[in-house]
């Protein structure tokens, strides 16, 4: 696949409040995108992308998956593979089998023991009183 793909999940049926009016949209195994990837909502990746992905969501990188590119979301959560800078409104976590290079523009970083980061971290937080 090349070019540029959008995402948007799936609507669910029922009783769910509007929060939850979508599910995550997934990219699933065996799937090669070569393109940016943008969409409104929460991705799961468990596919290789090579390329831009920027969701207004939560982006979870599966164990077994990859993302080569810069990535723009909410939340991100690394299991598998991130190569290029990310930006977060929210927080990183990078999980136990989880790789991210890259440098990293986030209100939170965590790193399980395990886990491999290589970059930079800018985070905007104020010091104690004591440190100032």
């Amino acid at each position: 696949m090349k070019g540029s793909t959008n995402v948007r999940g799936t609507p669910h049926t029922g009783t769910a409040s509007k929060a939850e009016a979508y599910a995550p949209s997934v990219l699933a195994r065996g799937l090669r995108i070569r393109g940016r990837v943008r969409g409104q909502g929460d991705l799961v990746v468990e596919a290789d992308i090579e390329g831009e992905v920027s969701v207004s969501g939560e982006l979870r990188v599966e164990d077994g998956a990859s993302v080569t590119g810069n990535v723009e979301a909410r939340l991100l959560v690394v299991s598998g593979t991130v190569e290029g800078d990310v930006r977060t409104s929210g927080a990183v976590s990078v999980g136990a089998h989880g790789r991210l290079r890259g440098d990293v523009a986030a209100s939170a970083l965590s790193i399980e023991e395990g886990a491999s980061f290589d970059g930079r971290v800018e985070a905007d937080f104020e010091l104690p009183a004591a440190l100032g």
